[in-house]
């Protein structure tokens, strides 16, 4: 079974669409590996900040679909596929790495070129993969988080926690 991991990310409601996209994830997935969340800036137009964390998960779902889930469950959460793409929204899900998958997969390109391209993805990602290796590079996520010129995309740790029972969408 294949660990997959994904992106998460939401600048909308941004508290509730990431908890109830874990609650989904985990109910339909099982047990997650889920990295601290960033507050990243919008990249590519003007916005509110962004929450962004990865989540690792096993499945035995093929790619296309896995795909068509993480799609039903944006578009459950207000998701306007009609938008530009680089626009406010309320959860975006990206499949990021797909066990050891090289190539385009069920037309999803795996690795996603944003692994290596934005830090709101790769800094998690090497949070909770860091020795892991990246399928088509094999340095490790945390050697590419270290050679990552950070002072490309600004990044700082969220004052949220996910898992918090105190917020009013836990």
């Amino acid at each position: 079974m294949p660990r997959v991991y994904l992106s998460l990310g939401s600048n909308i409601a941004r508290e509730k669409h990431i908890r109830a996209a874990l609650r989904e994830l985990e109910d339909r997935y099982g047990l997650l590996l889920v990295s601290p969340v960033y507050e990243s800036e919008a990249v590519g137009f003007e916005g509110d900040p962004f929450f962004n964390l990865v989540v690792g998960l096993d499945t035995e779902k093929g790619v296309g679909e896995l795909a068509a889930e993480l799609r039903a469950i944006e578009e459950a959460h207000g998701r306007d596929r009609r938008a530009p793409k680089f626009s406010a929204r309320t959860l975006d899900i990206d499949i990021l790495t797909w066990g050891n998958a090289c190539g385009e997969i069920d037309g999803i390109r795996l690795p996603r070129d944003e692994v290596l391209k934005n830090a709101f993805v790769l800094r998690p990602l090497a949070d909770i993969a860091g020795n892991d290796r990246h399928p088509e590079t094999v340095r490790s996520y945390a050697e590419h988080w270290d050679a990552y010129d950070q002072s490309r995309q600004r990044l700082w740790p969220a004052a949220f926690t996910p898992d918090d029972p105190d917020s009013e969408y836990a």
